[in-house]
């Protein structure tokens, strides 16, 4: 298999705009190689991105050629420098994500060739109409990790399947992505052209960067390359039909979630906190965001709630309790409910046995779906898809 060090002596064959070798001009990332496969990105001015679209589309041809790479992984992402952005615009402008698929069965980086835009476009709202064929799409979230989130995604998809929607879950948290042990799913997707086929588990369409890059390899990647993949996987996977796409993002209040809020119409967004008052900070952080990019917050749970002995039914309050329910009142959103700090959901969640779907008569399994029935209410008073994706303005 070939190494970074192999890649990088084959990069200093190609030479950047200004006629240096492009290994040389520092604008490349540190080289990631995983199993053949490479991932890097050349981050340069945003007034120099349409001179270095050539050099991006030779640099991932020289990545491809090189012996022991089954596939390839290119970004070119441009910044404007400090104080260079024009009023209004964005410090980071957008960016595509480029790649060759590879044999045995990987498929990392399949997307059409693309380039970083020297200008921002003139509307997103215009550039960001809503997923064909899918009904609403929800935003699961949280301020920080460890709360849970990305099992009560998991379960609030399989909920809102067992009364009768049809659902996508996409796994969206590009560092850490969890839904693949989750569902118990592996492989990898089919991809035909540019377009991926998701995956299928317990009657839910699901996606994940899980399923193309190995469980083990740190995602080394800069903002502008997590857009550009949560971007793909929107809008280059065959979702329709489906009434609800559940996006499990990941946590904190940065990149993707703008990426999300902008890129498409979200129907709502939906917040997972502990009851513990460091979460209830982020929690908080979260329902702020998500207000100021006008997407609603159809309300907060309260995960790992209270604990019950499975011997002696003893209720613990290990975290403290009810510190999401004061959130929602202080904010005036719906309280969705609690989920309990239970062994079977850690024990069916780490098998890829989703308590919903495998223990639907269990106290904990309705539990989700009650919380499923109350975002199916709240979206029923929504017209989510007629509704414009918010613009995101970038000030300061």
């Amino acid at each position: 298999m070939a190494t970074a060090d192999d890649v990088k002596a084959r990069l200093a064959q190609v030479s950047a705009p200004d006629g240096r070798p492009v290994t040389e001009t520092g604008a490349l990332s540190e080289i990631l190689v995983s199993d053949g496969k490479v991932y890097m990105s050349i981050t340069v001015d945003a007034g120099e991105a349409q001179a270095w679209e050539p050099v991006r589309a030779a640099v991932e041809r020289t990545v491809r050629g090189t012996p022991g790479v089954t596939s390839a992984l290119v970004a070119l992402t441009a910044e404007r420098k400090a104080g260079s952005a024009p009023a209004g615009g964005s410090s980071t402008q957008p960016v595509r994500v480029s790649g060759q698929g590879g044999q045995g069965g990987g498929h990392a980086g399949h997307s059409h060739a693309g380039h970083a835009h020297a200008q921002p476009p003139a509307d997103p709202q215009k550039e960001s109409p809503g997923l064909p064929g899918v009904g609403a799409i929800i935003a699961v979230a949280s301020g920080k990790g460890g709360v849970g989130k990305s099992t009560l995604a998991a379960n609030l998809a399989l909920g809102l399947a067992a009364s009768g929607l049809r659902v996508g879950l996409l796994d969206a948290d590009i560092y850490g992505p969890s839904v693949p042990r989750l569902m118990g799913l592996k492989g990898r997707p089919d991809v035909q052209g540019r377009m991926i086929t998701p995956m299928h588990a317990f009657g839910l369409k699901v996606m994940s960067i899980g399923f193309l890059v190995d469980e083990e390899t740190p995602m080394i990647w800069r903002g502008p390359m997590v857009m550009s993949a949560i971007s793909q996987l929107l809008k280059e996977v065959n979702w329709a039909p489906l009434d609800v796409l559940v996006v499990d993002m990941p946590p904190g209040t940065g990149d993707a979630q703008l990426t999300m809020a902008q890129q498409v119409p979200l129907a709502g967004a939906v917040i997972v906190s502990t009851p513990q008052d460091l979460a209830l900070i982020d929690a908080r952080r979260g329902i702020a965001m998500f207000e100021k990019v006008n997407v609603p917050v159809l309300g907060i749970v309260e995960n790992m709630s209270y604990f019950l002995c499975p011997h002696c039914g003893g209720r613990s309050d290990i975290f403290g309790h009810g510190g999401a329910r004061h959130e929602a009142q202080r904010f005036n959103v719906p309280f969705l409910g609690e989920v309990p700090l239970h062994l079977s959901i850690r024990e069916t969640s780490d098998a890829g046995l989703p308590i919903v779907a495998t223990r639907p008569d269990s106290h904990e399994a309705q539990i989700y779906r009650d919380i499923a029935n109350s975002v199916r209410a709240a979206l029923a008073g929504r017209k989510a898809s007629s509704r414009a994706a918010p613009r995101i303005v970038m000030e300061g």
